[in-house]
């Protein structure tokens, strides 16, 4: 063998053996995230296996979410007394990314991990959290809602990238009917009042919807560089602007005020939202006692504050503060995310 073919030999040998190097270390480091997620975080809240259901409970107002605190049962979707969020938590053994439920139905956001790539799908859940039907989803879950009703459901993913804070991401929302599983699949397929005209683009971006009822929704219309609040109006199919830089929109329980996440000037690229509420008869906005950046829709928890979800030890916490400015952002409970009352 002259020496030009034992170098190729001996160059082919090593990428082999760095090759099986790096699968073997591959491999075990996927083993060790499996030994650690499934062991329970010292210190971390209490939680076990049990019954969960989305009937409104007799014994007083609960809080689902996803559980985020490391264990055997992180991404379940757990459920505790409303009055008592650091209690021990129930899980229910069916995991989302993202959650919400409301009238005995459920919207579950899930990830399906295969060899080469995830995949994502949108569940719609019975009240005891059985899969009723099931949607593809076309990229990473992002929000998601069901209306007061329980009757229609709604998700939005990023289609690319995965940050609403830069201006390179795409989004696809959609919602369906449970009564007769009518999809709309993407709403840049309705029709957009801009400033009492139409208008069309090829950039419009849909995202963060909340119902009204079973016609009128609210949700973030992106387009040109620009948010807008948008009423969506199903039977029409229709989305008309409402007020400038508005984004994840969530309604009051009353129908009055929205609660949203508004970019202020003069922040970090990485960290332009505060907590907002917009009074919708009046177009007024208040700023609300958190100054910490928010990257959530948040959740109205009756008619005077507002739940929502901040980084935290486990991933995300979730904290509380008053929506008419005053008072200061308190704690809920840690290792939580995508939250949903019932009662």
């Amino acid at each position: 063998m002259n020496l030009r073919n034992r170098t190729r030999v001996i160059v082919l040998l090593v990428a082999v053996l760095l090759l099986g190097a790096v699968g073997t270390g591959a491999v075990l480091y996927a083993a060790d995230r499996t030994a650690r997620r499934d062991q329970a975080q010292p210190g971390g809240p209490a939680v076990n296996s049990g019954q969960v259901s989305l009937q409104v409970p007799s014994s007083g107002r609960q809080l689902l979410f996803r559980n985020m605190a490391w264990g055997p049962h992180r991404d379940e979707i757990t459920t505790v007394a409303a009055d008592r969020p650091d209690g021990p938590r129930t899980a229910s053994g069916v995991q989302c990314l993202r959650f919400h439920a409301a009238a005995g139905t459920g919207i579950c956001l899930q990830a399906q991990h295969g060899a080469l790539e995830d995949t994502y799908r949108a569940v719609v859940l019975d009240d005891h959290l059985r899969e009723l039907r099931a949607f593809p989803a076309a990229g990473i879950p992002t929000r998601s809602r069901v209306s007061p009703s329980g009757h229609l459901a709604a998700w939005t993913v990023f289609v690319s990238g995965d940050s609403y804070a830069g201006s390179d991401f795409s989004t696809r929302s959609s919602i369906v009917d449970v009564r007769d599983w009518n999809l709309r699949e993407n709403l840049e397929d309705f029709a957009v009042i801009l400033d009492g005209h139409p208008y069309q683009a090829h950039d419009i971006n849909i995202w963060g919807v909340t119902f009204a009822d079973d016609n009128t929704f609210y949700a973030t219309l992106a387009s040109a560089g620009k948010t807008h609040l948008v009423r969506g109006d199903l039977a029409a199919r229709t989305l008309t602007t409402l007020h400038d830089n508005v984004e994840c929109p969530s309604l009051s329980p009353d129908g009055t005020r929205i609660a949203y996440k508004k970019r202020v000037p003069g922040l970090p690229a990485d960290s332009p939202w505060r907590l907002y509420v917009l009074d919708l008869g009046t177009m007024t906005e208040t700023a609300t006692a958190e100054r910490r950046n928010i990257d959530d829709q948040a959740l109205w928890s009756g008619t005077d504050n507002l739940l929502y979800a901040l980084p935290g030890d486990y991933g995300a916490d979730l904290w509380t503060v008053p929506a008419d400015g005053s008072g200061a952002a308190q704690p809920v409970t840690k290792a939580a995310v995508a939250p949903a009352y019932l009662g």
